[in-house]
């Protein structure tokens, strides 16, 4: 039987990790996986030194948990764009056009997980490896957007599509502080992001035609 005091010990236990995965993700994004230890992340919860071990027992087990973590976000937007389009009965370059909206606006709402990416394409992915969150988020993503155009998810012209999509979303996150900065453009401005964002849709919607082997380009598709 599970007392009042043990729900207690079990809330403040999930709280604790929360913050714990919260902390972790923050000094991971900033400083790196070599530079970041489980003290620094236990300073950032505002816990004890010991606690973040006693949940995760080692670094690699806690940023495991916040690659997972984070993952497990990208796939649940996915899902969440998936069946809001399922259920839109819009033609193909209007849910399209949403997708790529979708997604801008989830990369600019998680920087750190953006972050965290970048830092484990410059270590050569070696603690992502074959870890099966990012592997099953990787390969939703490319089904979702085969579905809507119809496509096989297996054809090449899937996975291609999807690549552009996530590096036409991904670019002014990842350099804003570089070639936005030398280009005079403010990546944290909101009319900036709002051009961006329908830029990028633009270019998406011009390129499905030719994909698809339609005739005729795409409308142009205001979102």
């Amino acid at each position: 039987m599970t007392t009042s005091s043990t729900r207690e010990r079990e809330r403040n236990a999930d709280r604790s990790r929360e913050l714990i995965l919260d902390a972790a993700e923050k000094v991971f994004a900033d400083r790196g996986y070599d530079a970041t230890s489980l003290q620094d992340v236990g300073a950032e919860a505002g816990v004890s030194r010991g606690t973040p071990s006693y949940f995760f027992k080692s670094k690699e087990q806690l940023y495991q948990a916040v690659l997972t973590r984070c993952l497990g976000q990208v796939r649940t937007a996915v899902r969440t764009g998936r069946e809001r389009a399922r259920r839109s009965g819009e033609p193909p370059e209007v849910v399209l056009a949403g997708v790529v909206g979708d997604y801008f606006d989830f990369i600019l709402a998680h920087p750190r997980f953006v972050r965290l990416m970048e830092r484990e394409a410059l270590a050569g992915g070696t603690h992502l490896g074959h870890h099966p969150p990012h592997i099953a988020a990787v390969r939703e993503a490319v089904e979702a957007i085969a579905e809507e155009l119809g496509l096989d998810p297996n054809d090449e012209a899937a996975g291609q599509l999807t690549l552009s999509i996530l590096s036409l979303c991904w670019f002014p996150v990842v350099h804003a502080e570089t070639i936005l900065s030398a280009m005079g453009s403010d990546g944290a401005s909101p009319a900036f992001l709002a051009a961006r964002r329908q830029h990028v849709i633009d270019l998406v919607l011009m390129g499905v035609p030719r994909l698809l082997g339609t005739p005729a380009p795409y409308s142009e598709t205001r979102q």
